[in-house]
């Protein structure tokens, strides 16, 4: 089994700045007016821990797991770790798994969790010799086994599961687009899907390119109804012993995004007790 770095462990307590709070389920009951768009185990204050936050994000392929997690990243001052980027740097390195991904890469086959486990070791290894604190993962763990390793090593302090019904994820994964001139990401679809049953209504506004680079538009190979409705229900499958896994330790947080980044990062915030500290750092700036 690769190697992974020992991160200092704690309870399954998180803090940052002034504000810190436990994963317990007990914690959901902890909120006179808990937010209608989380389940599971919330967020209540507790006593100061001497470290940063040590979370992960879970989601099916096209939710936006990368976007929330990166703004978090950039909020909480803590490193936004995922490991499809570290595949990509390390297919574009020369290092010693470079030729051995690329094959598995053209082979369309999945990358071992030996692999994984080996590229997030030396990723946090040299966060630790840099003295980061804390991390948000992103992509990792997908697995049982990872989940299990990543137990071994460091304690997960909160799992936020972020979900959006399957006809929003499938036309989000139809509408991404990617510049061939700039390599920046876009989406066309304008998403509009009516409440019914109970159900709320969920509104997307597209993120359109510039002109420049609007006839640069191109789109993965894979981003096919197909494939997409036949990559979400694999997620779904290997994703709920996961969940469950998470579920049972009290770390698993459900958050069910009401629409675009502008509905839904507020609403983020307010269920992680977030909502005045992103105030408090905008005023310091």
């Amino acid at each position: 089994m690769a190697r992974i770095v020992r991160v200092a462990r704690s309870s399954s307590l998180f803090g940052f700045g002034n504000r810190f709070y436990s994963t317990s389920a007990e914690a959901s009951h902890a909120s006179s007016s808990p937010s209608p768009l989380f389940h599971g185990g919330g967020a209540s204050r507790v006593a100061a821990k001497d470290r940063n936050v040590q979370w992960v994000f879970l989601g099916c392929p096209g939710v936006g797991k990368g976007t929330y997690a990166s703004r978090l990243s950039t909020l909480l001052g803590v490193p936004h770790i995922a490991t499809g980027d570290l595949v990509r740097e390390e297919l574009a390195s020369s290092g010693p798994l470079s030729q051995k991904l690329s094959e598995i890469v053209n082979q369309g086959k999945l990358v071992s969790d030996e692999i994984i486990v080996d590229l997030l070791s030396k990723r946090l290894e040299a966060g630790e010799a840099k003295g980061e604190s804390g991390f948000i993962l992103d992509g990792f763990p997908r697995t049982m086994r990872q989940a299990e390793i990543l137990g071994d090593v460091t304690d997960i302090d909160l799992v936020v599961n972020l979900k959006l019904p399957e006809e929003v994820l499938v036309e989000k994964c139809l509408g991404r687009r990617t510049c061939n001139q700039c390599g920046k990401g876009f989406n066309i679809a304008h998403i509009n899907l009516k409440g019914e049953n109970g159900r709320p209504a969920i509104s997307m506004d597209p993120l359109l390119p510039p002109p420049q680079c609007m006839s640069k538009l191109i789109t993965r190979a894979d981003d096919t109804e197909e494939v997409v409705k036949a990559r979400l229900r694999i997620y779904s499958e290997t994703s709920q012993p996961l969940e469950e896994y998470y579920r049972s330790k009290g770390k698993l947080m459900e958050f069910d995004l009401p629409g675009g980044i502008p509905e839904s990062w507020p609403r983020l915030l307010e269920a992680l007790r977030l909502d005045d500290y992103e105030e408090k750092q905008s005023a310091v700036a």
